[in-house]
């Protein structure tokens, strides 16, 4: 029987957006399910003490850019660390991932979330417009009007509350959270720790 790993995201994190992708890759590598957890960060550090990145000490700000700028030319992954729609909010990209795993499974909100993220954080575009999202959802051969419109519905919106309570109760602090066989990896990154742990749950 495949592992399970819970991905616990926001749409606007750029260190998901750095990590997704070969979040992805390794579970493939080591047939890992992904149970993907769109959340409401807010609501996270709501109870686990977060700061927005607005109220962050201005030495903590400009470090975070040094570090973005660092991983994306390490990981060859591109990346504009002050993008044109920064701060956005995430809750509508977050429920259109929601919907697209509801409509066509992991797979498809997965190549979904990846795109939104990368239109965030490397083609300027602003993942709160719905016509954005529609252009997004279209260039992944997905019906944009209709995931919309399901992204509005009360199904979706239960499910987004039901993943922030899930974040909120493994005790998940930021954005990209892991876990695997109940043990936490927070960032991007603790992917070279999460990949040694799935091969190990594989292995036994």
């Amino acid at each position: 029987m495949s592992k399970v790993c819970q991905y616990f995201f926001a749409a606007h994190s750029p260190w998901a957006y750095l990590g997704h992708q070969r979040l992805l890759a390794m579970a493939g590598k080591h047939g890992v399910q992904l149970d993907i957890k769109p959340c409401d960060l807010g609501k996270v550090f709501g109870v686990s003490g977060g700061v927005p990145l607005a109220k962050r000490a201005p030495q903590r700000q400009a470090y975070r850019l040094v570090e973005l700028a660092r991983w994306s030319e390490y990981l060859g992954i591109p990346l504009k660390p002050q993008p044109q729609f920064f701060p956005v909010s995430p809750e509508l990209a977050n429920k259109l991932i929601v919907a697209a795993r509801f409509a066509h499974g992991t797979d498809v909100a997965m190549a979904l979330a990846g795109a939104i993220m990368r239109g965030l954080w490397a083609e300027d575009k602003n993942i709160a417009d719905e016509e954005t999202l529609l252009q997004i959802a279209g260039s992944c051969d997905l019906d944009g009007r209709a995931l919309l419109q399901a992204a509005e519905t009360a199904g979706v919106q239960a499910e987004y509350d039901s993943n922030t309570e899930d974040a909120n109760a493994l005790s998940v602090f930021g954005s990209p959270w892991y876990v695997l066989d109940g043990e936490s990896f927070w960032g991007q990154d603790r992917l070279d720790f999460l990949e040694r742990a799935m091969s190990n749950a594989i292995s036994r």
